[in-house]
């Protein structure tokens, strides 16, 4: 009986060290800090919240339901596309999720997407729109800037108001575990798949692909994979 017990404590023991390591804490170490809904104004001389800055740094700003790779639970999330940050919310409390590999991939229920992250090597590492997942990929990124206030230049003009623009996608093929950023033409994907050179440029020809397309792009990383 008392092997019979040692062993239960000690499975139970397993299964809290697990749930521990697959959920996300609002007080974890790693990253995890409240969210700052305000950017510093140069011309304003103070911070201004996003709520006084036209447009918004999110794509969708209400929370959808999301699993979250690394972990066991489903939280509601968001994608600020200003900082780069994946925003959620649990126990009454909105955090941002820490930058880290362990959840380096967001999947949304409703409406359907997914976040990726991904080491780009180049100034636009981060959070990444999965379009097209296999062998070979298709990313996007989403970027917003912050265009400060600008000061009117005379009594007679008035100050032209913060905003945020959301800037065209980056898009970015990935063939061997190499990227491809804004892919233009078909010689850069037969550079790194020279061995169906003919087929590619037989499909891009017969389909009218056009690089700046996404349907194309989605169109042409499918047929890679096939």
């Amino acid at each position: 009986m008392k092997n019979v017990i040692t062993a239960l404590l000690f499975v139970g023991s397993i299964n809290f060290l697990y749930s521990q390591a697959n959920t996300i804490s609002t007080n974890m170490a790693g990253g995890t800090r409240d969210v700052f809904y305000n950017i510093k104004s140069n011309s304003a001389g103070r911070m201004l919240n996003y709520d006084e800055i036209t447009g918004s740094p999110y794509l969708n700003k209400n929370f959808s339901l999301a699993k979250i790779e690394g972990t066991h639970e489903s939280v509601p999330v968001r994608y600020n596309s200003l900082k780069d940050e994946i925003e959620f919310q649990k126990d009454g409390k909105t955090m941002v999720l820490p930058n880290e590999e362990t959840f380096s991939k967001i999947d949304i229920v409703s409406p359907k997407s997914v976040l990726v992250r991904l080491d780009t090597h180049d100034d636009l590492t981060g959070y990444f729109f999965e379009l097209v997942n296999g062998k070979n990929a298709l990313y996007k990124k989403i970027k917003t800037k912050f265009i400060d206030v600008v000061p009117a230049t005379n009594s007679y003009a008035t100050d032209r108001p913060a905003s945020f623009k959301t800037l065209d996608p980056v898009y970015y093929i990935a063939i061997n575990e190499k990227f491809v950023k804004k892919p233009k033409n078909e010689k850069e994907i037969i550079a790194l798949i020279p061995e169906k050179k003919d087929a590619i440029s037989q499909f891009v020809k017969s389909n009218k692909i056009k690089f700046n397309k996404e349907e194309d792009l989605v169109k042409l990383v499918n047929f890679l994979n096939q």
